[in-house]
């Protein structure tokens, strides 16, 4: 099949947005669903709902092994060594405070250092930096290089003997860029650090190996990669989970209460507190059963091709600035720029107009806004099903939109 051909699996793709046809290049904040996803989250609640782990009746059984099997699905696309390093949750977000609020509770101390780079989304700074506060610990930030590329040189400055944590996104939601996170491991490690890694707008692009990244930690959100909102995956080496005291109590993450005490349950459901998000999870799977039946070779071509049409073709429209590195070769599958002399508000307001679906704002990176000298930015984010002809019709739009400013 033509890589093409996959957009008809995705019911949304054929809705018109003010008459015109639905172009939807937000994917870098959720991606659509494709119809084996809603067919598998609408099966369980038909045929199987059911709580999981809890009951020997027969719904209990398969909704249990359905969940479970989704467990070692996640290990082996990620390639994490053991199913029990994968912690379910309910976001990136979600994973990332868990890090925060146990190991970094456990281990951080007044006087050790935290680094996280200037390009993070708030998810991977706030944590740490309200962990910072309140242990009095220091909180430094590794520089970029003026393309928008994270500067090593900064990296190996800051990361020291006191250094504790390295947060770090393996791939930016603004400038595009891919960060090396097997470089960083090796820096961190190197002085007793661990990396944790924010993999949210990386797994639906390209192939993840936390063994061959040496990551301690890696997050990610099943709704950035064709799967449902509300569930995120945690990677942990397992050496780091079993010291780990859990952040969340209740039921299921025990194994023993009484009065005076509790035993917690093996790992990775002493993380998990309370019912999960089962259907999250089994549409999770699907998500990720249908990516593999299209491949990452076919994904990455695609995806390559729109991004060179894309960021060409803005680089080439007067008055435009595109943050991060102007090079394809450089530059991932999310593009930020602005027009001189329009709003990004108003900017994506025109192009809504015309159906094509664009962020604008800040991306949850206020501080990387600072650092760009601007309020905000529009950013156009594609995926596998986008078309060149989308493409072309953006930026046509986009025009348009730019001489009716102008008039």
């Amino acid at each position: 099949m033509a890589i093409t051909e996959f957009r008809a699996d995705f019911p949304i793709l054929k809705t018109k947005i003010n008459d015109e046809p639905l172009i939807y290049l937000d994917n870098a904040a959720t991606t659509q669903k494709p119809q084996a996803v809603i067919d598998a989250i609408s099966a369980y609640y038909t045929a199987d709902n059911a709580n999981v782990h809890r009951g020997v009746y027969t719904l209990a059984a398969r909704a249990t092994a359905q969940y479970e099997a989704v467990r070692d699905q996640v290990a082996a696309f990620i390639h994490a060594p053991q199913r029990e390093s994968i912690v379910f949750t309910r976001s990136t977000t979600d994973s990332l405070n868990l890090v925060a609020q146990t190991y970094g509770e456990q281990v951080v101390q007044a006087g050790d250092e935290i680094v996280v780079t200037a390009m993070e989304h708030h998810s991977n700074l706030v944590p740490w930096q309200q962990l910072a506060l309140r242990k009095q610990a220091k909180l430094s930030v590794i520089q970029l290089q003026p393309d928008g590329q994270l500067d090593l040189a900064s990296a190996r400055q800051l990361i020291s003997d006191k250094t504790v944590l390295v947060a770090v996104a393996h791939s930016s939601n603004v400038l595009g860029v891919t960060n090396p996170i097997k470089v960083l491991a090796q820096v961190a490690h190197q002085h007793g650090a661990i990396i944790v890694v924010d993999g949210a707008q990386t797994v639906a692009h390209q192939p993840v190996d936390v063994q061959a990244l040496d990551a301690d930690f890696y997050a990610f959100s099943g709704h950035k990669i064709y799967g449902p909102t509300g569930v995120g995956v945690l990677y942990g080496k397992l050496s780091l989970l079993q010291t780990l005291t859990p952040a969340q109590f209740g039921g299921e993450m025990i194994s023993d209460v009484t009065w005076e005490r509790t035993e917690f349950a093996p790992i990775p459901q002493r993380f998990e507190a309370g019912t999960p998000n089962i259907s999250g999870v089994i549409g999770l799977g699907a998500a990720l059963t249908y990516l593999q039946q299209i491949g990452f070779a076919a994904i990455q071509a695609q995806e390559q091709a729109l991004t060179e049409a894309l960021l060409n073709g803005l680089l080439a429209q007067s008055a435009v600035t595109v943050y991060g590195p102007q090079s394809v070769a450089q530059h991932g599958p999310v593009v930020a720029f602005n027009v001189a002399g329009i709003h990004p508000h108003d900017l994506a307001t025109g192009l809504d107009l015309g159906g094509v679906e664009v962020r604008a704002g800040h991306h949850c990176a206020q501080p990387l806004m600072q650092l760009l000298q601007v309020p905000a930015t529009v950013r156009a984010s594609v995926a596998f099903y986008n078309t060149t002809t989308e493409i072309d019709h953006f930026l046509t739009t986009l025009q348009a939109v730019k001489e009716f400013f102008q008039r």
